[in-house]
């Protein structure tokens, strides 16, 4: 009896670690830890954006190392990442591009023209095609620039530092999409 004992704990606590492996925000599991080209990187923070009382995506702060200090992060030459994943069927590439656009005005104080053919070429990769479901990674590589995938597929990368503040900006800027969102990614 008590081997058997035994063998059941341990075998709840081999199974323990894939219950902390993510966390759940709308439905939508966030996983603690990102992978890229042998980067890991932790989750940070992650919350939801809503928009007249609905919820339109989940996004997820990570780092190498936690930061609550927006603006470190945004001065960072160093690896971090971006997870939006969509959670309203209303949500499409016009409206998630529009969205973006207005958030690379706020993040920039209005003055995009120093990055505006990355901006250009970011809106141009974000597709056709948005449905509920989707996610996407933008993960920021020092001397590569942000790469963005797709429901994991990689599409591209758009190189500049200038760019990737202005990215990050947009949630953890001084004027951010949602302030609560970018609280609750920042950990607070």
């Amino acid at each position: 009896m008590i081997k058997k004992t035994v063998a059941l704990i341990f075998a709840i606590l081999l199974c323990f670690p894939i219950f902390l492996s993510a966390r759940e925000i709308s439905d939508v599991e966030i996983p603690e830890s990102l992978n890229y080209e042998g980067v890991p990187l932790v989750l940070n923070g992650a919350g939801i954006r809503s928009k007249f009382f609905m919820d339109v995506y989940v996004s997820a702060l990570y780092l190498e190392i936690k930061s609550q200090d927006a603006d470190m992060i945004l001065r960072d030459d160093k690896p971090m990442g971006i997870r939006l994943h969509i959670v309203s069927g209303l949500v499409d590439a016009e409206k998630l591009k529009d969205a973006i656009s207005d958030g690379f005005d706020q993040s920039t104080g209005g003055n995009i023209d120093p990055i505006k053919s990355q901006i250009s070429q970011f809106m141009a990769i974000m597709g056709e095609n948005v449905v509920k479901g989707d996610f996407f990674d933008f993960i920021y590589l020092p001397d590569v620039g942000l790469k963005v995938y797709k429901n994991t597929a990689y599409t591209e990368d758009i190189k500049g530092l200038n760019f990737k503040r202005a990215f990050f900006g947009i949630w953890l800027g001084d004027d951010p999409a949602d302030d609560d969102l970018k609280e609750e990614m920042l950990g607070l």
